[in-house]
This record gives C-alpha cells, structure tokens and sequence, in this order.
C-alpha cells in the first residue's frame, strides 16, 4: 500500500498551491474550532444557569416534602398553637438547607411559619389553592424577596385530609450567584481549550504535511478513497491490485473467500495459488460487473472497477459476494417478511370478541401451524369468570389446539399444575419467556417423568413458554410446542412468540374486564326487573326480555296489580347499554312503581315521569355529564286494563304502539296518540285511548329492537309481527312470546328487546254488585242491609261484620262531606273482597288522631284497620274510597270484636 501510495517521481517539493492550501485548511480549521468553543461555553454556562435551576427545584421540593411528611408536622397542624411548635422547625429546616424561606400555613391561606415573624398570621401572596386540594407544585414566582423558585406541597392527615401546606422558595438571586461562582472555572476551561486547541492543529497540520509529503488535495481524495473502498466494505470481499499485477490491499472478507496467505499482500496475482478465472480478472486489467467466478465450493460474484479514470495511478479495485451469504440472506429476509405476516394477522384475527375463551383459541389458531405444532393456553380461574387475577396456583385450561398432534396432558377445562422447575413454572415465577430447544435433556425430566414422557412420547422436541401479561398482571400462560417433525425453536423465535402472546392478553384482559362490566350490568338487570308475576284474576301474562348482542340494556317490563282488580301494563326503553342504562333503567322503574301507587291515570303518570326525567338531567353537573349520558331518549307506554267492563286505557311516550289480537285471530295496532320521549315533552299533555277489549284478547307489548334491526326497518318489523300473531288466537301468551322471539329476532340481537303479552278476562257480572245510595243518613242503614244479604249469597258471612262497619264508615262520609251521585259497588274476586264508596266531590278524606272528647274522627282509622289496604282514586266525574279484604283469613284482626258500643253510632233504622 505504501508503495501504491508513494508520491510520483519528479515531484519532491510541494507545488506553492499546496502549501497555500494547507495554510488555507489551517485557518479554516482554527476559524471552526474558535466557533465549536465559543458556543461550547455558552452551552456550559447556559447548562450551568439551568442545571442551577433545576436543582433549586429539586432541593426545594425535597425540603418541602421531608417537612410536610416529617413527623409530627400534620399533628402540629392540628394542635392548639401550630407556630409555637413549627416555627423553630422551619428555621432550623431553612438555615440547614440555605433555603430562603420555609413557610406554613393552613389550607385558607393564614401563615403559620414565616422568618419574617411579622407576617405570621397574614394570609399568602401566590397560588395556593391547588395545594389546599391535594395536589403539589413547583414554579417561579414573584416572592417579598424577589423572584423565587418556589414548591407548595400540602400536608396530609393519616384519614388523606389537607392539614396544611408547606411552602419552600429559593430566589433567582441565590441561583445566579451560584451561577456567577462558577463563570471563572468556566470561562478559563474554554479559554484553555482555545489554547490547547490552536497548537493541537497547528501540531496537526505540520505533521500531516510531513507525512503526506506536500501532496495535494487530489493525491489526498485518491488515497481516502482506496481506503474507504476497504473500510466501508465490510460484507464484501476488497481487493486492490496495482497496474503490475500485485495485490496491494485484502480485507478479511476476501481473505476468507479466497483463502489467502498472511503474507498475500505486496505479491503478484500469478502467485497467489489462486482460481484461473478468478486471477485472469484481477489481472486483465478490464471493468467486470457481476461477473460470477468459482473458488472452490462458492460461487462468487465479482464487481471490477479501474482507479486510473481520473489520472491516477494504474490498477484495479475488484469486490467479490458470496451467493450462499446471499441465498442465506434472501432466506433471512423471507423469514422476517413471514413473521411479520404472521403478526399482522394476529393484529387482524386475534380479539374480535369480547370472549375470553374465544380471544385465547384465535391466538392458537393463528400460531398453528405456521409457528408451532401444539399450542396450548391456561388462563387462572378468575379471568375466565372475568374477576381480577389473584392467586396464580388456580389455573385451567382454556385451549388446545394442535396440528395432527393430540394435547399430551391437560385436558380443557381441567386444573393445570406445573411442578417447580419446569419451564411453565419459570416463565410464571420470572414474568419472561422460557425457551427450551431441546426437550430431551431438560432437567425437569426428573422431577416429573411421567408428564415429560407423555409429552416426548407425542413428538414434542421444543418449546416456548410464554406468561400472559397486561397492564402488569399475568392472566395465564401461552406454551408453544414443536415436534420432532420441524427444527426447534431459536432465540429469534422467543421474541414473536413474545409479541403474539402480549397482543393476545390486551384482548384477553379487554375481554375480561368486559366479561366483568356484563356480569355486573346483569346482575343489576335482573335485580330491577320483575322477578315473579303477580297475583291478580284480570289477565293472563307471560313475558320475555333479551340483552343484545353489546350487553344488557335499559328495556324493561312491569305488571302492577291496582285498586278495583285492575291491572297496569307498563313496557319501557332508555337508549344505550350497560351498567348506565341499566341503572337508569332501575330508577325509570321505581319512579312507575310510586306513581302507579297513587292510582294516577295514564297519562298523568306519563306526565310526571317526564317530568321526574327532565328534571334528573337538569339536576346533573358538569362533571357527571363528562361521565354518563342523561336520560333523554327513554320511551313508556303505560296501559291499565279493568277486567270489570273490559276497558283498557293506553298511553304512550315516544314508544311503539301495541298489537291487540282479537279472539277470531284478526290482529290490528290500534291509533294512541303520539308523544314525544320522556324529558323532552316540556310539560305538553300526553294523549290517551280507551279501548274495549273483548274477553280472551291478546294485547301485545314491546319495545323498538323487537320490531327494528340494522338491516330491517320498523315497517317491515311490524308486518313481520302481524304475520306471526295472526291466525292462532288458541295459542297461550307463552307460546306467543315464543313464537314472536322465534320469528323476529335473530341469535344475535343488534338491540336488548323486551315483550310482554296479556290474555284478558272479565269477572263474572255475579261478582260485582252496585247500588246507587241517596244522599240521606237513613240510607246508610239499608246499604248495610243490602251488602249483608249479598256476602251471605256469596258464602262470605266471616267478613260480612268488617265490611259492613267499613261500608257504614265510608258511605257516612260520602253523604256528610260528598256530593252526588253516591254509589257503593262490591267485587269479589278469587282472595279479595273488594268495597267502593263513590260520589261527585274531588276531596279527599284523611284520617287523623281524635281527640279524648272529639265525637267522630275515628271512622278512617277504623277502616285503615279493618281493611289490608284501602286507598282514593280519583276519576274525571269524582273520586273512589276503596278498600280490600282478604277472603281466606290470611290478616289477622287488628281491633277487639266487641265494638258494639261504637256501632250505636249509625241509626240502622231508617229515618
């Protein structure tokens, strides 16, 4: 090389532009460095002032947090004189740390500490109300003393309550001074880096001038380039033969590939021992590109170029390849391309449910067989019910998906333990992956043979086991498993063995914790929706509720048994899904129930859940309403239906209409007027029908995801149910619900939907007896008379004494404080005897405690204990007294049977 390199002959001194040159290369040197110093300095200094600063914030958040966590501070807080206490320590603690000041003060502001003793008991300049709530900062502020860093850091009681806050500051001035001490040290480094810098290059310069013998920038190019062509060609076989045929430079990759002696430099090609056609090239001087040239057992691929194109001196420069390092390479770039094709599915196929089991068997699908033979998954016990993962000894497993190979041991669903030292178990212990390439001489043979043989015995050579983590809990564990029929696992093996598993548990752990909010949502569900069916005679129910396919809703159904033997069907929707919707749900429910309980029409129910709705979203906070969605988008539709007359009066808000299946099997959707959605009816009425149903109707009940789904519209949904109810009015309200869920819905539904049909009956007109009662206290003495005589026909003489002095009471009070019409009706159903007092005023009796010398005031409490329930319902000519006894005893009396001195009251005579 160094003769390749000489300099020409004829030239012994440099040329002047050399040398202009090299001084020109000189001064741009020094220009450069004076450059790179300077700004090395200001970077010092600028380093300095903000290494300063960040540690004035250091030292003032540490001192300020030692003080607010010391012990005793939160107690001396709350003593009777904090400053008696704290302000000894808060100088000792400033004077210490040579801070400027240690301040504290309770959470309104009110210094406690101050070195200023004057400004103790003076509230604080500055922002301190995020410290009073808990939270602590760093900042610079304008301090007394000029500006400061300063950190606020509030004081904690053990129950997690601001006691107080400590505040510590140290001012820029301190920090610039600290700055300032060490400007001196600084500027002389960089001055003596200037100096040390100036004759470090004018050394440098001198020497290179001397060792490269006055050449010029060209000879200079020309010799970095040959040396370039050896250094950056490190995967390739470097040659430089000189015009004569002698081989000057061989890198390490041509000495392997040719099999070069150590002393092959400086020696002729024709010496070297070489290939024919290998040496014919280095020697025939010509351009050769991908030239392939055989060396022993390669084949070579041989690149030649001349380095006499520019005026230099003779010779060649010939690069050489080695195509199995090639083929290799392909082979390596194949598999990479194939294992990120294999992540890439797992991205898309692995997680597309929100089912744990399911989310585990598509990683398996997706690993076999292109990255294993078996893969087997075992989750713990709690993640497959959706808990938090606690003990790691409970574990199952959840999968075993094989090519050809039957899983060895541990079937699905069965309990999996792995005895210590074996790679399952490491993998767990440790958190990382375990490889084992070779089954075979594993030391967990020993500890269990018996596991270990069947396993050999099915052909499994190699193994991965990988932990199930994410968000830093291990839900199970993932083994990859190769037989004999493909080589083992490697290294590069473990880290997308790694990758798929990490991708698999985010979904797992997403469908986990899913698995856990549907769990809740159904438990609430079920905890708000009706659990039995009442007892009541007018009607035949069945009911059916299905959560969507995203999880329950807020869909839900009520049958309320009312005063007079009627019977209140009610069907509501609130829009969404989970925990939210199901409690909003709950609270619909309960708002019905208690109105309901009034005895309301249907559309003042309706009224009053609409306003109860909007004013729920009105009463909701700002921050609430980052959290969960209001109410609006719930629909009613609130029915009462007496079985006396077979009237049903309808009602609804924003919902669907119901379906009324006559008993010839004819099926229409009678007109109720529409209104809009609860909370948005901004008080407008809410209409009504009265419809009259004949004995053995079915009337229909539903909400929208019945009727409506994503590729089906309402209209079709409603002809759809029109044809499935028509034509078999035999069939039972159950065999309806199941025949309606059969043809409408499909296994999985896009929204939850909740059906409820009734078959309607009428009591028999011999139970239900009336008489129109004249306004006259004589007449009290003949309803009684006459009530008498029909519970006797009926066989009900036990209670014919309660209902007779209950019925004197009520229609007493009618005839004092009413107005006509009066009417008294009786009705008796399979347990109930029931007694009604109507008249024409709209007041309403209520009872009260009577006085020792009060002569009435006691009727009300007589009936309130006499009856099981009684109550007022009031109706568009008037209102009804009502009351309910039992037919089979089941309440006990509450008042001694001889009240014959308070039966004396009422003249049975007439007058």
């Amino acid at each position: 090389m160094a003769g390749f390199l000489r300099r020409p002959e004829g030239r012994r001194r440099p040329k002047p532009g050399v040398r202009s040159f090299a001084a020109q290369a000189f001064a741009l040197e020094m220009v450069m460095l004076l450059v790179l110093i300077i700004a090395a300095g200001t970077v010092l200094v600028l380093q300095t002032r903000s290494n300063s600063l960040a540690d004035a914030r250091h030292r003032t958040r540490s001192v300020a947090d030692s003080f607010a966590s010391a012990p005793g501070t939160a107690a001396a807080l709350d003593s009777r004189d904090p400053t008696a206490v704290l302000q000894p320590r808060a100088e000792e603690a400033r004077k210490r740390t040579g801070v400027a000041f240690v301040v504290v003060y309770r959470p309104d502001g009110i210094r406690l500490t101050h070195p200023d003793t004057g400004l103790i008991g003076k509230h604080v300049i500055g922002p301190y109300r995020q410290a009073a709530r808990g939270r602590s900062f760093t900042e610079v502020v304008a301090a007394s003393r000029g500006p400061a860093v300063d950190s606020v850091v509030p004081v904690f009681r053990t129950d997690g309550s601001v006691a107080g806050v400590v505040d510590v500051a140290i001012t820029l001035e301190t920090v610039n001074a600290m700055v300032m001490d060490q400007l001196p040290v600084l500027l002389g480094g960089v001055g003596g880096a200037l100096v040390l810098a100036t004759c470090g290059a004018a050394w440098a310069s001198s020497r290179l001038r001397r060792q490269t013998h006055g050449l010029g920038h060209v000879e200079l190019t020309r010799m970095y380039e040959h040396h370039d062509a050896v250094l950056h060609s490190v995967r390739e076989g470097v040659l430089v033969v000189s015009g004569e045929g002698r081989l000057l430079l061989a890198n390490d990759e041509a000495r392997r590939l040719l099999d070069l002696p150590a002393d092959a430099e400086g020696r002729r090609i024709d010496d070297l021992g070489l290939e024919p056609r290998v040496a014919g090239l280095l020697c025939s001087g010509r351009v050769a590109s991908d030239e392939v040239l055989p060396a022993g057992d390669r084949l070579l691929i041989a690149n030649t170029r001349l380095t006499d194109r520019a005026g230099g001196p003779a010779g060649s420069v010939t690069t050489l390849r080695d195509t199995t390092e090639l083929r290799a390479l392909s082979g390596r770039v194949e598999e990479a391309q194939e294992r990120l094709r294999l992540l890439y599915d797992a991205g898309a196929r692995v997680g597309t449910t929100l089912d744990v089991v399911r989310t585990a068997e598509e990683l398996a699908e997706v690993a076999v067989p292109r990255f294993a033979d078996l893969v087997t998954v075992e989750l713990l016990e709690p993640v497959l019910r959706g808990d938090e993962p606690t003990d790691m000894a409970d574990m199952r497993r959840a999968v075993n998906l094989g090519d050809s190979v039957d899983p060895p041991v541990f079937p699905v669903g069965g309990r999996v333990t792995w005895l210590p030292g074996s790679p399952m178990a490491v993998a767990l212990e440790s958190g990382h992956a375990v490889l084992e390439a070779d089954l075979t001489t594993h030391h967990w043979r020993v500890r269990n043979p018996e596991t270990a043989g069947r396993i050999l015995d099915h052909g499994i050579r190699s193994l991965i086991a990988v932990p199930m983590r994410a968000r830093g809990v291990v839900l199970g564990l993932a083994d990859f498993w190769r037989t004999d029929r493909r080589g083992p696992f490697e290294d590069e093996d473990v880290s997308l063995a790694e990758e798929l598993v990490a991708r698999a548990a985010v979904s797992v752990d997403n469908a986990r914790r899913y698995t856990h909010a549907h769990g809740v949502a159904v438990t609430l569900q079920r905890s708000l929706l009706p659990r039995g069916r009442p007892e009541q005679d007018a009607l035949e129910v069945a009911h059916r509720y299905l959560p969507a396919q995203a999880g329950v809703g807020g869909d839900w159904f009520d049958v309320i048994p009312l005063p007079g033997a009627r019977v209140a069907l009610v069907v509501g929707d609130v829009v969404g899904h989970g925990l939210h919707a199901a409690a909003t749900m709950g609270r619909l429910r309960t708002a019905v129930l208690n109105f309901s309980a009034l005895d309301l029409p249907p559309d003042e129910i309706l009224v009053h859940l609409d306003e109860l709705v909007a004013r729920i979203d009105q009463d909701r906070s700002a921050e609430d309403e980052a959290e969960a969605d209001p109410i609006t988008g719930a629909t009613c539709l609130y029915a009462i239906y007496d079985p006396t007359g077979g009237c049903c009066t309808v009602a609804r808000a924003g919902h669907p209409g119901p379906a009324l299946v006559q008993p010839d099997g004819t099926v229409h959707f009678p007109e109720v007027p529409a209104s809009p959605p609860l909370g948005l009816a901004a008080g407008l009425p809410v209409g009504t029908t009265e419809l009259r149903l004949a004995p053995e109707s079915l009337l229909v009940l539903y909400t929208d995801g019945l009727v409506a789904e994503r590729d089906r519209d309402i209209g079709t949904g409603l002809a759809l149910l029109r044809d499935t109810l028509a034509g078999r009015p035999d069939r039972s309200p159950e065999e309806t619900c199941r025949a309606v869920i059969d043809a409408l819905l499909p296994a999985r539904p896009s929204d939850d939907v909740a059906l409820l049909v009734a078959r309607t009956r009428l009591l028999d007109p011999a139970d239900v007896v009336g008489w129109d009662v004249p306004s006259d206290s004589a007449s009290v003495a003949r309803v009684r008379a006459a009530c008498s005589r029909q519970l006797d026909a009926w066989g009900l003489q036990a209670v014919g004494f309660d209902t007779e002095l209950m019925l004197s009471e009520l229609v007493t009070n009618a005839i004092r404080y009413g107005s006509d019409p009066i009417r008294v009706r009786l009705l008796r159903d399979r347990a109930t005897l029931i007694c009604e007092v109507s008249d024409g005023s709209s007041t309403s009796p209520h009872p009260r405690r009577a006085a020792l010398t009060d002569e009435g005031g006691r009727g009300l409490f007589l009936v309130a204990q006499l009856a099981r329930r009684w109550g007022t319902r009031y109706t568009p000519h008037g209102k009804v007294i009502w009351t309910e006894q039992p037919l089979h005893g089941d309440k006990e009396p509450q008042l001694d049977r001889d009240l014959g001195d308070l039966l004396d009251q009422w003249d049975d005579e007439p007058q």
